[in-house]
């Protein structure tokens, strides 16, 4: 047999009412509609529900057991409202957020910090890996949004899954020890002279190696890396050390320049940008929390 939600709320308004015809008022049907609602409910179950009375009816004993399970049945169906509305209201929810090494550090905290001040119920998380990784884990499922700082090939079949949008510009700066020959140089070098340099650079899947590694190709130099790390505070630290030169984002050494652990050396006519792009999967539309945390980060970095 198969319940009729339609016939059980008629059921239900009978029960609450006592009467068929109060019942019919409520629902804003009429009587003989209402009748009839019960009596197909009755026909479908086999059995009779309520005894009709002159003075209202009188549950069966099938009519008691219905009764227990359509009272839990519409009080999931009331919690469920409840909750879809606090959801639609961000009174609850949750976010999760991909994004490659320096977005994730410098970036999505401020933003989840907003967030979270106007919808304290919203649990966010954030999960930082490689450009790379940021795209698998959208791909699948496992994170809502992508904030990365890579390149996506020309072609790649991951195009065709996601929707690319650059939300802002970053600045890549080379970074030396204060102890290395050059810092001693006044102004800036010609980009030839990286060629001669030790290099710190990032994991491959970086994106931060692709677009190093993309502008230096169209310019036709070649670096000598000595050593690859995994973390952008690595490669940091390690130029600090006087281990060699390094790109890194400008978003990301406001400590460093200020505490004189690393200098930024100019190039001559070698300007390095690169986009910061969101990420979204094709045809899935964004969460309440999704659409705030956007708004978010369009109001912070307008086009």
């Amino acid at each position: 047999m198969a319940l009729n939600l339609n016939q059980l709320r008629v059921f239900r308004a009978v029960l609450e009412c006592n009467s068929i015809t109060e019942a019919a008022r409520i629902l804003r049907i009429s009587q003989p509609a209402a009748s009839k609602q019960l009596a197909d409910l009755e026909a479908s179950l086999g059995v009779p529900l309520v005894e009709r009375r002159s003075r209202g009816v009188r549950l069966t004993a099938a009519g008691e057991v219905l009764s227990r399970h359509t009272w839990r049945l519409f009080q999931e169906e009331e919690a469920a409202e409840r909750a879809l509305q606090a959801l639609l209201g961000l009174e609850l929810g949750q976010l999760a957020v991909g994004a490659s090494t320096t977005i994730g550090n410098y970036i999505v905290p401020g933003l989840f910090g907003e967030l979270h001040r106007s919808h304290p119920n919203v649990t966010l998380e954030l999960e930082i890996g490689n450009t790379a990784r940021i795209r698998e884990q959208l791909i699948e499922g496992r994170v809502d949004l992508g904030l990365t700082e890579g390149l996506i090939a020309s072609g790649s079949p991951q195009l065709e899954a996601l929707n690319v949008e650059v939300f802002t510009h970053d600045e890549m700066v080379l970074v030396i020890a204060p102890s290395h020959p050059l810092a001693s140089e006044v102004g800036s070098i010609g980009a030839r002279a990286l060629e001669r340099l030790p290099f710190i650079v990032r994991e491959r899947g970086s994106g931060t190696r692709d677009v190093v590694e993309d502008a230096l190709a169209r310019r036709q130099i070649t670096i000598q890396p000595v050593m690859s790390l995994g973390s952008t505070e690595a490669v940091k630290s390690a130029v600090a050390a006087g281990l060699g030169a390094a790109f890194v984002s400008r978003l990301t050494l406001d400590l460093e320049l200020s505490s004189g652990l690393l200098r930024v050396l100019e190039l001559e006519d070698f300007p390095l940008r690169r986009a910061l792009s969101l990420l979204t999967l094709e045809g899935k539309p964004p969460s309440p929390a999704a659409t705030e945390f956007l708004r978010l980060l369009r109001e912070r970095y307008p086009k």
